[in-house]
């Protein structure tokens, strides 16, 4: 018969809705995790970016900036 349920062993999305999306809890929980996890790829990247793009500029890289001359 054609009406009977069938046990598929599903896909990914069903996968993910098993493991996450089934309860509220633990769907807040990994979206919580991904935007915090997220937010520290880009601003790691973002970083490395701007200290690669300005390698010379940067104040780091000045040898003479807070040193005082020396009297002798």
């Amino acid at each position: 018969m054609e009406t009977t349920a069938r046990r598929s062993s599903g896909g990914v999305l069903e996968g993910f809705y098993r493991f996450i999306m089934r309860r509220n809890s633990v769907y807040v929980t990994f979206i919580i995790a991904g935007a915090f996890l997220g937010e520290r790829a880009v601003d790691y990247g973002v970083h490395k970016l701007w200290e690669k793009n300005n390698v010379g500029k940067r104040y780091e890289d000045i040898s003479v900036l807070g040193q005082r001359p020396v009297d002798e």
